[in-house]
Formats: C-alpha cells, sequence, structure tokens
C-alpha cells in the first residue's frame, strides 16, 4: 500500500515540476512583451 503513495507522489513531484517550467516560461515571454512595449513607448516618448 505504501508502495501506492509513493508512486503517486512522484508522479504529482513531477507534474508539478511540469506546470512550474511553464509558468517560467509564460512569465519569460510575458516579460519579453513588456520590454518590447517600454521600448517602443520610449522611442514614440523621446522623438
Amino acid at each position: 500500500m505504501s508502495g501506492n503513495f509513493n508512486s503517486n507522489n512522484i508522479k504529482n513531484d513531477e507534474f508539478n515540476l511540469n506546470n512550474n517550467d511553464s509558468d517560467y516560461k509564460d512569465l519569460i515571454t510575458t516579460l519579453k512583451k513588456i520590454k518590447s512595449t517600454i521600448a517602443l513607448l520610449e522611442k514614440i516618448i523621446f522623438k
């Protein structure tokens, strides 16, 4: 019975790691979009 719990915990940990990787990639993408928007606004403001 305890083997079952250990197996489930390992699967849950792997799932959480995959979610964290996905969240991290989404965050990086969002930050890159924000960075390019700020750069564009700076060009417009300082023309």
